[in-house]
Parts: structure tokens; C-alpha cells; sequence
């Protein structure tokens, strides 16, 4: 009988089976459970790899590419950065055969089993990677949905899963995919839609786009062009979901995911508080009994933030409740976890808790 591999609280031990180019700089790593089970996730999600790079451990998150009804094999797809720690070393020195732990699946950025009448997805270079997931998932379940999909890239030698995209159509003339590319490729002459995405574009390939459910992925850029783009052709933006994450150009300890699943612009900065006296803040102690170390952090303090000011580099890497790689067990205390599906109820009630998304309602001792 197969089991969920991801029933191990501190990640699941994964073995890379088989590593595929797909373009240039952009390699497909697939994976499979050291003991019999079977990969449970939702299209879209993402998964957080818990590497050992020269001595260091480095947490990155990478949206799984492949589609959940193929359960037996997990891939992700990584574009080479020219600065980028882990994506070089994933394309330099991960080969089959060697074992890599995986925490997740996590994430909001999904249909999950909700199912629209029809679907416009757009992406742009790497966002390709949760889309392709969706696709891949509506071609395998032959969903009733129609399926209009755009993807951006500079050149077409740099579309991915290109080849694939035009088999999936062929056989599913409900699945519909356009690519925008700005410029030639050596050896190829794109004769397709050139430039960048316009709304002119999008009313020719999609003239329903007000019927359809919205889902983007890809550089922040794109995606505040986009929301700008169905705002001005008057698109019930209650309809458009989005998410991007940038990580590779990040210090080990700083990184970022952007993600707004409700697909709304970020809030511009608030206007100045009144001038009034406000009381201040409580302020808890934190201890980290592992390493002995105990700094204070306000109630309105994450515990994350906290830590870094007093000069700790706990382990992290979305910062918004969202992959897992903080996870902590909380000895004793107690906190506000404002999470965004990182954690699950089991381990929330072993009295796990990311410190991420975490403020202190008393002083807390923290296994770490």
C-alpha cells in the first residue's frame, strides 16, 4: 500500500531519478521517494529543499512542475542564475542517484479541486514552472475547463516545456497556448506574436477574458504589468490570482517570496500615524535554548526579525508563513502565528511554530 511521502515532520528524503534540459539554462530535476509512497500536492504548490552547500545549510523553495496526477516522480524546474548559489549548484552538482531532503508541499497559488468553467494563465520565463503544473493536471484529468495560456519569453529558444505545450494542444483542443517572444533566436526566425504581452494580444487570443479565472506567474515587473493591463480593460480583478518568488539573488539568510494570492497590488505606505502618545509595545524574552542565546522582541516583533537584530541567522527563507523552513518547537510560551500554510494543524499542536510569522504574547523558550 502506498503511503503520503510526506507524512515525516522534518521533510521527506527524496532521490533525484533523472535530470532534463529544457532550454539552455533551465533544467527539470525529477524525484522519487526513498521508500514506497506517493507524492500528495495540488497544482501550483511549492516545495522547500533543505540543502548542504560547502558546509552550509541553505533552504530554497521551487515550485513543483509536475502535475500531482503523476504521483510517483516530483519535479522542479530551475533556471541557471548567474549569481545564483543554489541553482548552480542544483546544474553543476546534483546528479541521480544523490539524496535531498524536501519539505512541503505548501502554497495557496492553486485551482486545487475547484474547478472554473475556463482559465486564462500567464506567465513569464520561470513562471512557468506552477502553470505547466496546471496545464499538465487539466490534460490528465480532462477537466471540463477550457484553458487559454500565454507565456512570455525573450526568445524562442527560451520557451519552456515548448515542445510539450504544442503536443498537450494537439490532443486537447480545449487547451489553448500562445507564446509572446520579444526577439529571434540564433537559427530561428519567431514568427508568432513579437514583443511584449499588450492588451491588444490578449483581446485576439482570448476575446472571453472577462469570463475567464486569471492565474500569473513570473518577474514582479510582469505581474504589476498584467494587473494593470486587466484593470485598464475593466477584468474583475476578484478573478486574477498571481505569485512570484526571488530567491537566487538573495543572501542566504535573506530571502524573499512575493506572493499575493488575492491578486491585489501591494497597499502604497500608510499614511503617518496621528501625533499622539500611543502606548508602547510589551517586550518578551526569547531564548533559544539550544544555543543559550536570549535577545527581547516587541509584541508587534516577529520573532524572526527579532533574532536577526540580535545577531542570530536562524534558518528561513519565504518569511511569510509559507514554506516551513523556520519551523521551530516552542518549549515553553506563547505566540500570535500568523501563518500562511506553512505548518500543519498536527504540528501546531505538537506545539510547532514558525517564527516567521510568529509575535510573542509572553516570554518564550524556543528548541533551537
Amino acid at each position: 500500500m502506498q503511503i503520503d511521502v510526506w507524512g515525516e515532520d522534518e521533510g521527506a528524503l527524496l532521490v533525484c531519478r533523472e535530470i532534463q534540459d529544457v532550454t539552455a539554462d533551465v533544467k527539470t530535476f525529477l524525484f522519487e521517494p526513498t521508500s514506497p509512497s506517493i507524492f500528495q500536492h495540488e497544482p501550483g504548490q511549492f516545495v522547500t529543499l533543505q540543502l548542504d552547500i560547502d558546509g552550509q545549510p541553505v533552504s530554497r523553495c521551487y515550485t513543483i512542475s509536475s502535475p500531482p496526477t503523476r504521483p510517483y516522480l516530483l519535479g522542479i524546474t530551475v533556471k541557471r542564475q548567474p549569481d545564483g548559489l543554489v541553482s548552480n549548484w542544483l546544474h553543476d552538482t546534483l546528479g541521480p542517484g544523490d539524496l535531498i531532503r524536501v519539505d512541503g508541499p505548501f502554497g495557496s497559488f492553486t485551482p486545487g479541486r475547484s474547478v472554473a468553467s475556463s482559465y486564462l494563465f500567464l506567465s513569464a520565463g520561470s513562471g512557468a514552472t506552477p502553470l505547466a503544473s496546471m496545464t499538465r493536471t487539466a490534460f490528465d484529468l480532462s477537466s471540463g475547463g477550457d484553458i487559454v495560456y500565454v507565456h512570455s519569453a525573450r526568445t524562442p529558444a527560451d520557451i519552456l516545456f515548448r515542445r510539450e505545450l504544442e503536443h498537450l494542444t494537439n490532443l486537447a483542443p480545449r487547451i489553448s497556448v500562445h507564446h509572446v517572444c520579444e526577439g529571434d533566436a540564433p537559427g530561428e526566425r519567431w514568427n508568432g506574436l513579437r514583443g511584449r504581452l499588450t492588451p491588444e494580444m490578449l483581446r485576439l487570443v482570448v476575446p472571453d477574458l472577462h469570463l475567464r479565472e486569471v492565474y500569473c506567474c513570473g518577474p514582479a515587473p510582469y505581474m504589476a504589468g498584467v494587473r494593470a493591463m486587466l484593470a485598464d480593460l475593466g477584468f474583475d480583478m476578484s478573478g486574477y490570482h498571481e505569485e512570484s518568488f526571488s530567491f537566487e539573488k538573495l543572501p542566504v539568510d535573506e530571502v524573499v517570496a512575493v506572493l499575493d494570492a488575492q491578486g491585489e497590488p501591494a497597499e502604497p505606505d500608510a499614511a503617518p500615524a496621528a501625533l499622539v502618545d500611543a502606548p508602547a509595545a510589551p517586550t518578551y524574552s526569547i531564548e533559544f535554548a539550544r544555543s543559550g542565546r536570549i535577545f527581547t522582541c516587541r509584541a508587534d516583533e516577529k520573532i524572526l526579525d527579532a533574532a536577526y537584530v540580535a545577531g542570530l541567522a536562524p534558518a528561513s527563507s519565504c518569511g511569510q508563513g509559507l514554506c516551513g523552513t523556520c519551523k521551530s518547537t516552542m518549549v515553553s510560551g506563547s505566540v500570535d502565528m500568523q501563518h500562511q500554510g506553512g505548518i500543519r494543524p498536527r504540528e501546531i499542536a505538537q506545539n510547532k511554530v514558525l517564527i516567521c510569522c510568529s509575535t510573542p504574547t509572553s516570554d518564550v523558550v524556543i528548541d533551537a
